[in-house]
């Protein structure tokens, strides 16, 4: 590996958004506000979760989950973009670049079985009521949360070596403002058709696979929901999985763009700006999509700022 990278080894720099230097500073205040917004929503999320007991349920305790997966997976891209953004030096190590392509990977992998998991527990929830206690229990729920996490792990520890040991040929500046697989594979000068052809079956496995379920498990809950006479019951079971359906849309829609298909179609442009949007503009607005019509966490935060004035709690 040394041999192939050579001066890879001195580390990476990241082009980013160069070629745009007026843009530079307007991306430095936007990816702030909203690294801001991700920070402070999602913290809020998982205090709730655990602060009021109201919120001890599978269903909470899989968003302070995804919450806490989008704090850390914003929290290790930001700081080195904005760092970047602000200044003329757009340099990372090589163990910086290792580490956050592995960390990256970890948990973006883990957080698409986590929406797997939440769409089972949606649908337990809608489709058999009366078990719902009894199915999502706290060992069952302990054990998804180990798989989506054994399968991030998983996807890290093969794709990220194998990523990293592509001959570069002393290239080392990386079209991109993070060090992400796709732009770390078209910069090989190699061929990579092996690397791309387990990326593509990871990517089937842990993209297309989790995507396949969901909509299963939403399948199964439209029929279920249809067969509610009461509008009011229907409306409620809408809500409950509207929420989950949009977080998604948002992010399997952009990821499998992203991972699905080959380097040498990758685009530069798009893959910067709809990476931007699923690194910083989807865990943001996530904590906003859950909350905006849930009781449940808004009489959570009344009652943790003290606005609930002798109220028993909010109904599910």
């Amino acid at each position: 590996m040394g041999k192939a990278n050579g001066s890879s080894l001195e580390g990476f720099i990241l082009l980013g958004f160069s070629e745009w230097p007026w843009l530079e500073m307007i991306l430095f205040g936007f990816v702030l506000i909203f690294y801001i917004l991700t920070l402070f929503g999602n913290i809020t999320i998982i205090v709730l979760s655990i602060a009021d007991s109201r919120l001890h349920t599978p269903m909470y305790f899989f968003l302070g989950n995804l919450s806490f997966l989008d704090l850390c997976f914003t929290t290790s891209i930001v700081p080195q973009l904005l760092w970047n953004l602000w200044g003329p030096k757009k340099t990372i190590s090589y163990h910086g670049c290792v580490s956050q392509l592995y960390i990256y990977m970890v948990l973006g992998s883990t957080e698409c079985v986590l929406l797997c998991v939440m769409s089972y527990d949606r649908y337990v929830a809608v489709c058999r009521p009366l078990h719902y206690t009894i199915v999502m229990n706290l060992r069952l729920c302990l054990q998804l949360m180990t798989v989506s996490w054994g399968c991030g792990f998983l996807n890290a520890f093969v794709m990220c070596p194998q990523t990293m040991q592509l001959a570069r040929c002393g290239h080392n500046k990386v079209n991109h403002f993070l060090c992400e697989m796709p732009a770390l594979i078209a910069m090989a000068c190699e061929d990579t058709t092996l690397v791309e052809a387990f990326a593509f079956v990871l990517g089937v496995i842990l993209l297309l696979m989790p995507l396949s379920l969901i909509l299963i498990s939403y399948g199964m809950i439209a029929v279920a929901v249809l067969r509610i006479k009461s509008a009011e019951g229907r409306r409620k079971a809408f809500n409950t999985c509207s929420s989950h359906l949009t977080v998604v849309s948002l992010f399997y829609g952009t990821i499998i763009y992203m991972y699905l298909q080959p380097a040498n179609s990758y685009s530069q442009y798009q893959g910067k700006f709809l990476t931007l949007f699923y690194t910083i503009v989807t865990p943001s607005i996530n904590p906003l999509i859950y909350t905006l019509r849930n009781k449940d966490v808004k009489g959570a935060m009344k009652k943790l700022l003290g606005w609930e004035q002798g109220t028993r709690g909010v109904g599910r």
